[in-house]
């Protein structure tokens, strides 16, 4: 049993995370920016600690408190993307600081979409470095821990986590679907989609929190969903036209969030499952999209979603 901070802890992935701690045993105590997430907390059986990522004192207390830290908080918000990736670099320095000279384990989230577009990135891989044009960068922070002692490992995420309640990636496409009356994609559609069940995800830090050996590692179930699929899926849920777009025909349609649904990034999980002794056990993404009541509820109040 470990006693685990864990930010973003009502967040897509956190609260997932934060359920699958407290199955195996572990206690858990969340970061939460409200009351009102202090008791959706309370009732999943955690200890709310109040506070946000840009309040390094708090970050600071909730890591000295723990014997792990696990950080899945991000600010998904596009129009502050460059401020917002900034604030959480200086959050993992805070919280890795603070653990430094232990053996603490600190599990940071990343991601494989930027990997290697174009082909299918492996945890070997290493992770780009910040850019004007991207500017997060998580995983060359968590290498200055590294260096400074900290036991540190990257979690990759796949580009969509899907489940009931998603509100990301193949929601906003249904959103977008719905703005402009049929379901598109790119091209010939064959560009992919890494995909995991939030479910699935959630055992993946886990268990890289009980090992702690290797890494980084990919929380990612499938290697590719071809967007054509995803596509033709929206379409049968709603009831609208599939169509192809002419690549110039992108920005118009698809608006800020068209280089996402012109990405090919195929990733495999090999190495994670081998180190870690993992397997996806949930459906997988076209399977969940079936479900009925998967596009009830949209990214209407999350429209910036960002890469993982």
């Amino acid at each position: 049993m470990m006693r685990v901070f864990v930010t973003g802890a009502t967040g897509w992935v956190g609260s997932a995370v934060v359920q699958e701690l407290i199955r195996a045993g572990h206690q858990v105590t969340g970061l939460v920016r409200s009351a009102e997430g202090a008791v959706e907390l309370t009732a999943a059986g955690a200890r709310p600690f109040i506070g946000s990522l840009d309040d390094i004192e708090r970050l600071q207390e909730g890591a000295s408190e723990a014997d792990a830290v696990i950080h899945t908080a991000f600010n998904h918000d596009w129009s502050r993307f460059a401020e917002n990736s900034m604030m959480e670099r200086r959050a993992i320095e805070a919280m890795g600081t603070t653990l430094e000279g232990s053996s603490r384990p600190f599990l940071i989230t990343s991601g494989v979409a930027l990997l290697a577009p174009g082909r299918i990135a492996t945890e070997e891989d290493e992770a780009s470095v910040a850019s004007e044009h991207f500017p997060r960068a998580p995983e060359a922070t968590v290498s200055e821990m590294i260096a400074r002692g900290v036991r540190a490992i990257a979690i990759r995420l796949a580009p969509s986590v899907h489940g009931l309640g998603d509100h990301g990636f193949v929601p906003r496409l249904a959103a977008i679907a719905r703005e402009k009356g049929v379901s598109a994609y790119v091209g010939d559609g064959l560009n992919r989609w890494p995909a995991v069940h939030r479910l699935d995800a959630a055992r993946v830090y886990r268990l890289a929190l009980e090992k702690m050996t290797g890494g980084p590692f990919h929380a990612v179930g499938e290697t590719g969903v071809a967007l054509k699929d995803i596509a033709e899926a929206i379409s049968h849920s709603l009831g609208l036209p599939l169509v192809s777009l002419a690549p110039d025909e992108a920005a118009a349609h698809f608006g800020w969030f068209a280089p996402f649904a012109s990405l090919d990034a195929p990733a495999n999980s090999d190495l994670t499952r081998a180190l870690l002794d993992w397997a996806p056990e949930q459906p997988g993404l076209l399977a969940d999209l079936a479900q009925p009541g998967y596009f009830s509820t949209g990214p209407a109040a999350v429209p910036h979603r960002t890469l993982n």
